[in-house]
């Protein structure tokens, strides 16, 4: 597998839009340690500028700029294309709970399509045509349970996953209208987990939409039980399956990404997954082996908008760039559980040492 050394003398820039957000401050992690220059937006919706210190305590160091804005204000990010020669684009930026898709549709389509056609728009101002696009195995909806691979059919069933389909529509469209375009879409299944050294990990404003920060909350103690959206899915014990992947397998793959956008232009996809679901009850079981705390849980009636089960083939992946995720289920639980500890009041307070012992968190809450 090539690495990034050995196709560029020098670093290569690489504006990463979301920066801040969970995977996008893990992406920054990785393109540091392997050479690159970064340029980071985002506009702090549910992240914060924290965040930045902590990713050059990791890498050692932080190159490049930090700007907050909305990428659908085409001025200010232009403004981000003339003070920096950017080589390409890591494409994060994006708002992303199902539930939340299928009260605010509008706020979902301006954001998530807006972004991306904005982003567009500017990029090919100023000459930078490959990009790395974010994208979501919720495009598959309910195709099937899987192992699903890129040939499964776009059946997407709530609002987020229809903006994440839209925006692969765009840029198949942009790519057969301009060839000079080089783009790939990377369909990732659930990323969980945390940065192993504690310092980086899901820490979304609010209540949280996704099952491993909620299974954190609940184990500190922070709040009173995990809901669980349905016991009656048509999977083993009833409960939601879905493909779990380390974030930091996730960015890993989006930095071979990055070195692989010469190898062809035009619009290529991948599935990122690891091929193997897990129910939300099995997560449960082993979050608390994990954390050695008992998990609380009720079940609750179905989330609009979700699907019994999404599992990737991730097969042409690792075909084509010998790339496969090396981490489990117990490293996510074990990273996501070491996160929560070192950091009781999340990223915008101070992470306390390891082996100091954690007391309860803040008490229940929604």
């Amino acid at each position: 597998m090539s690495t990034v050394s050995d196709r560029h003398r020098s670093p290569s820039t690489v504006l990463v839009t979301g920066g801040a957000g969970f995977i996008g401050s893990h992406a920054c992690v990785e393109l540091l340690d392997h050479g690159y220059e970064v340029i980071v937006v985002d506009d702090y919706s549910n992240s914060g500028p924290q965040v930045f210190s902590r990713v050059e305590r990791i890498a050692g160091r932080f190159t490049g700029a930090v700007y907050e804005l909305d990428i659908r204000d085409r001025r200010a990010l232009s403004a981000v294309f003339d003070r920096h020669s950017v080589d390409a684009v890591l494409h994060f930026a994006a708002h992303k709970s199902v539930g939340e898709s299928t009260r605010m549709p509008v706020t979902y389509y301006d954001a998530n399509v807006g972004g991306t056609t904005a982003l567009l728009h500017v990029m090919a101002e100023h000459g930078v045509r490959s990009l790395v696009f974010s994208s979501s195995c919720s495009v598959y909806g309910d195709a099937g349970g899987g192992p699903l691979d890129e040939s499964a059919p776009h059946r997407p069933t709530n609002p987020y996953a229809r903006s994440k389909s839209v925006c692969e529509t765009v840029l198949a469209d942009v790519c057969r209208a301009d060839p000079r375009w080089t783009v790939l879409c990377l369909r990732y299944f659930n990323p969980a987990g945390a940065h192993p050294s504690g310092l980086l990990g899901e820490d979304p404003h609010g209540t949280p939409g996704n099952l491993f920060p909620c299974l954190a909350r609940v184990a500190a103690g922070r709040r009173p039980r995990l809901r669980v959206f349905g016991a009656d899915w048509p999977t083993p014990d009833g409960t939601a399956v879905r493909d779990y992947l380390h974030v930091v397998d996730t960015v890993e793959a989006h930095r071979i990404a990055l070195d692989r956008l010469a190898d062809a232009p035009g619009l290529r996809v991948f599935n990122l997954g690891r091929g193997h679901g897990s129910s939300v009850l099995e997560v449960r079981a082993a979050f608390a082996r994990a954390s050695g705390q008992d998990i609380a849980y009720e079940i609750a009636g179905r989330r609009a908008g979700d699907v019994a089960e999404l599992v990737a083939d991730a097969g042409a992946v690792s075909r084509a760039w010998g790339w496969h995720p090396t981490r489990g289920l117990a490293d996510m639980c074990r990273d996501a559980w070491r996160f929560q500890q070192l950091n009781p009041d999340g990223l915008r307070g101070t992470p306390r040492r390891p082996g100091i012992e954690q007391c309860e968190g803040a008490g229940p809450c929604g």
